[in-house]
């Protein structure tokens, strides 16, 4: 029709809100848009607080649907009703998350990625139809496409809350704010719409609309690259379908070159161990020895660090598959003539579940290395071993040390060195809601300690909202980029970082922790090291289990290093490093070691 189009009029939903006087519609939209802000600006909000948040964002983002819909042409009026009909959406979507305000993060971003699809189709339909200014057309695609977008990075990510609902859902409202903003300070007094924008206006809205497009393009991208570069197992994993029920046969072994040193040779193995509950099962492992020399090497029984729960967390799988796990001595242990078998312990690698910081199958599986890489003919190990751990791998270390005699009585060990050891459980599981990421390590042990002991199980000792998160982070490793996405949640979480219900570990959950706390029936030369400012495994704690210990007979060699951290204490530059090499040194010597306990400061 030539001349100015005609104007559908209003359904009587819109209808109510041309009857509000045109200065309370501007104080909603200046609300709306406060409140965007403040969802976008404040990803440390609790769950619950959060909850009211979105909640009265979506009943505010049907309000200002339902005013966008009004004033369109008659060819736009089937688009005016789906708009409508998703106002409403919105609007009972925040009225449910009001009197439902437990919803867990996963549902809560089901709600947001609807309604952010329901936009974004809205927008596509708008710019479907002629008639239209092309800016204007083009605009409605831009806005529509990225809503789309973002509402599918919501589905694969469920459990960031930070990124879906901060950034996607406050950056929506603002939006939605300006948009009712910019028409209603354009209107006349007594309601009259002014003339329409300008070419420039119109191209400038259009321009921002393809930048936001852009932008959820790069999130995609980013999403898919986290993806795509974690690391991913392969058919050596894989366990034989009879695993042979004696502990430390050697099952397959193939040449290993990932970040070994100059003047060494690798292997990654897979043998032969025994669960916690008796059962046999394999895990998989490193084996470097010097490339030449005169071979019956003496052997590093190496226990890594944390770098995750997940099956494909195994330092033999990772970019960095020895410093991942804190051990940057490697090119001096080859240089001191050593070899170094590093078990990846059970479930990483391998499948099943990986037993974090659940001492016994550590041990074994450390243990069984040695025995598995020793039918390594080509290594040519020696009888002579030494036992290394870091953290996770320093409870290990002790627990190896504590059940060798009994369950390994052919490795027999010269000596024991737990660095910054996870040893007193209850305590570090106490502490851990204190220290930055600590939700993360919360996540692995809780996951692993709900899958070996039926009595811990998430509804009991897990808070309201949170299984979601804690789940999903316990899926990602330490030194992959996806750890990024753990970190956004803890962010998330930080003004209610605590993931359990309790203030600490109660019932069967503290129980298991004591169970696993390593026995003093340590019979080796001992040496345990402990970074005097570690934020992680705090050295009151540590001085506990040392206390106790002793207390119980054993003999210790307990140094505190002033100023060194969790990290810090095992680098390079670390006063440890010469003190460890030297003690290593002595204990493949044969040099006794004074009995009962002694503690220095350095």
């Amino acid at each position: 029709m030539s001349g100015q189009a005609a104007v559908l009029p209003l359904p009587r939903l819109q209808q109510l809100w041309r009857t509000v006087p045109r200065g309370v519609r501007i104080g909603v939209a200046v609300v709306t848009l406060l409140l965007g802000i403040v969802v976008l600006t404040r990803p440390s909000t609790s769950l619950a607080v959060l909850a009211i948040l979105i909640g009265s964002g979506a009943v505010l983002s049907g309000v200002l649907e339902l005013a966008d819909a009004g004033g369109r042409t008659r060819a736009q009026a089937p688009v005016n009703r789906l708009a409508i009909v998703l106002a409403v959406l919105w609007i009972v979507v925040g009225i449910v998350i009001w009197v439902l305000p437990g919803l867990t993060v996963r549902l809560l971003v089901v709600f947001v990625a609807v309604g952010l699809l329901g936009s974004g189709l809205v927008s596509l339909a708008r710019s479907v139809h002629r008639g239209r200014v092309l800016a204007d057309r083009v605009a409605d695609a831009a806005f529509g496409a990225a809503s789309v977008v973002f509402a599918v990075l919501a589905v694969l990510w469920p459990d960031i809350t930070l990124l879906v609902v901060s950034v996607l859902f406050g950056a929506r409202l603002m939006i939605a704010a300006v948009t009712i903003l910019r028409r209603e300070v354009r209107r006349a007094p007594g309601d009259r719409p002014r003339h329409p924008a300008g070419p420039l206006r119109r191209w400038a809205t259009a321009s921002i609309a393809v930048l936001t497009v852009l932008a959820s393009m790069g999130a995609a991208a980013i999403s898919y690259a986290v993806r795509a570069a974690s690391p991913v197992t392969d058919e050596f994993y894989a366990a034989p379908r009879e695993v042979p029920a004696e502990p430390g046969r050697l099952l397959r072994a193939g040449p290993f070159t990932r970040g070994v040193p100059d003047g060494a040779t690798a292997w990654r193995i897979l043998y032969t161990t025994t669960a916690g509950d008796g059962s046999p099962t394999t895990a998989s492992g490193l084996v470097v020895v010097p490339s030449t020399g005169a071979g019956e090497w003496p052997v590093i029984d190496w226990n890594h660090g944390t770098t995750g729960y997940a099956q494909n967390c195994a330092p033999s799988l990772a970019e960095e598959p020895f410093t991942s796990g804190a051990l940057f001595l490697l090119p001096d242990v080859i240089e001191e003539g050593w070899a170094l078998v590093a078990t990846d312990y059970i479930g990483l690698g391998t499948p099943g579940s990986h037993p974090y910081l659940i001492g016994a199958d550590s041990a074994h599986a450390s243990l069984d290395a040695v025995r598995a890489a020793r039918e390594l003919t080509e290594a040519d190990l020696g009888a002579n071993t030494v036992v290394w751990g870091h953290s996770q791998g320093g409870g290990a270390a002790l627990w190896t040390a504590a059940v060798a005699e009994a369950y390994a009585p052919d490795v027999p060990l010269s000596g024991t060195v737990a660095m910054a050891p996870a040893a007193n459980l209850p305590a570090l599981v106490e502490h851990l809601p204190e220290v930055t990421g600590g939700s993360i390590f919360a996540s692995f042990a809780f996951s692993a300690y709900a899958q070996a002991y039926p009595d811990v199980t998430w509804r009991q000792y897990i808070r309201p909202g949170a299984e979601a998160t804690v789940r999903a982070m316990s899926t990602r490793c330490l030194a992959e980029p996806g750890a990024l996405v753990s970190v956004l949640d803890v962010l998330g979480m930080s003004r209610d970082p605590a993931i359990f219900r309790a203030e600490k570990p109660t019932g069967s959950f503290a129980q298991r922790l004591e169970e696993n706390v390593p026995p003093a029936t340590v019979r080796t030369p001992l040496l345990i090291a402990q970074g005097e400012a570690d934020g992680l495994v705090v050295p009151d704690a540590q001085q506990s289990y040392v206390d106790g210990a002793c207390a119980a007979g054993e003999s210790i060699d307990y140094r505190i290093f002033a100023g060194r951290d969790h990290i810090p204490l095992v680098s390079v530059d670390s006063p440890l490093v010469p003190q460890l090499l030297t003690w290593t040194q002595e204990r493949f010597s044969g040099d006794p070691v004074p009995a009962g306990c002694r503690s220095s400061a350095y």
